[in-house]
């Protein structure tokens, strides 16, 4: 089951401590690591799961033994993000990896992908025009809400929410495109 809950003030301290950790363990391999997803929005409701994307030069073994030292559990199964309609470039710009906590830290999902990527600009565009945008934030909060409420298979939740999630990130890209949005500095 999904559960949609109110905003935590604690999100972004929280992501701050895991960060610090993934910083000292990775070192120059991680080029930058930011808070990313609905939790590292203020006032957006969300699932208690901190998004944190870790960018790096490369997904090579020298990054996945780090963090298998570290105890993050590397998801085999998920290698990719969803790719929005209409968009160019090869299959590998959208690559990731995505990993699951250490036994005993709070629940996150961690996103690895590799700079200058469209899915490296992606989640960073998103928030910074959900901070930015406070009622489509809202819009979007309540679309997370129905959705966790009303699917019959909630599995099924990532499937329906990325086409919404593309509507919004197309009118991110307008904003993008007249605001002069830059990628800003790394979070961590």
């Amino acid at each position: 089951m999904v559960e949609i809950i109110p905003c935590k003030s604690s999100w972004p301290d929280e992501f701050r401590r895991i960060a610090a950790d993934l910083r000292a363990g990775l070192g120059d391999l991680a080029l930058r690591i930011d808070h990313i997803g609905s939790t590292s929005v203020t006032g957006l409701d969300s699932k208690d799961v901190i998004d944190i994307q870790v960018t790096v030069r490369a997904l090579d073994n020298e990054l996945l033994n780090a963090l298998s030292h570290l105890g993050y559990t590397h998801h085999p199964g998920i290698d990719h993000d969803h790719r929005p309609a209409l968009a160019e470039g090869p299959d590998s710009d959208w690559e990731k990896w995505l990993f699951e906590p250490p036994v005993g830290q709070r629940r996150t999902h961690m996103h690895v992908r590799v700079l200058g990527r469209p899915n490296q600009r992606y989640p960073l565009l998103f928030r910074d025009y959900l901070r930015c945008h406070s009622q489509t934030a809202g819009a979007y909060a309540e679309l997370k809400r129905r959705l966790a409420r009303g699917l019959a298979d909630p599995t099924s939740y990532p499937d329906v929410k990325d086409p919404a999630v593309d509507l919004i990130y197309f009118a991110a890209e307008e904003w993008a495109g007249t605001s002069g949005w830059q990628m800003g500095p790394p979070d961590a």
